[in-house]
């Protein structure tokens, strides 16, 4: 725990308060792993049109897909101070929940310096945009509720679990 007169060191603030990119160089090759999900709200009309196969942009569940690993793999063009990394493996998981939410999970594997956390969120938001993009042709309130890290694993903060996650 910090205490309140010792706050934590935002690593890629300089001395100054500039943004900078933390060198990674000295830190150890390890095994990364992240987990992220993001959930899009549909109404009933376009959670039954995406379920039946009807809507009219085609198989939105590929596109989501593909956005999702696509994004990942792009993180470092999308989020200024990332690293680009050595991405070893990248899996998009769609499936409908309850009360039409549709859940994106997006977990993402490397060999590298640094943790993959901001890949496997990146892919879960442009997952969820995609579907957002699939449906608004019926469904203009369609809405992304929520992106979050489900886990992590490797380097030195080692393992984060978010409660309740499965």
């Amino acid at each position: 725990m910090t205490s309140s007169t010792n706050p934590p060191k935002l690593t890629h603030l300089d001395r100054e308060g500039r943004a900078r990119m933390v060198d990674v160089s000295d830190k150890p090759v390890t095994r990364r792993r992240a987990r992220a999900r993001s959930i899009v709200q549909l109404s009933a009309q376009a959670d039954r049109l995406l379920k039946e196969g009807g809507l009219p942009k085609g198989n939105p569940l590929e596109v989501v897909r593909l956005a999702a690993l696509q994004a990942a793999k792009q993180t470092p063009q999308w989020i200024p101070l990332c690293h680009p990394l050595h991405l070893t493996a990248i899996d998009v998981v769609v499936t409908p929940g309850e009360d039409h939410r549709w859940e994106i999970v997006v977990e993402v594997g490397a060999e590298d310096r640094t943790g993959v956390e901001m890949e496997a969120m990146t892919g879960a938001s442009a997952g969820a945009l995609a579907l957002y993009d699939m449906v608004k042709a019926v469904d203009r309130a369609a809405s992304v509720q929520e992106v979050v890290l489900l886990e992590k694993s490797g380097g030195k903060s080692g393992e984060y679990r978010r409660e309740g996650s499965r």
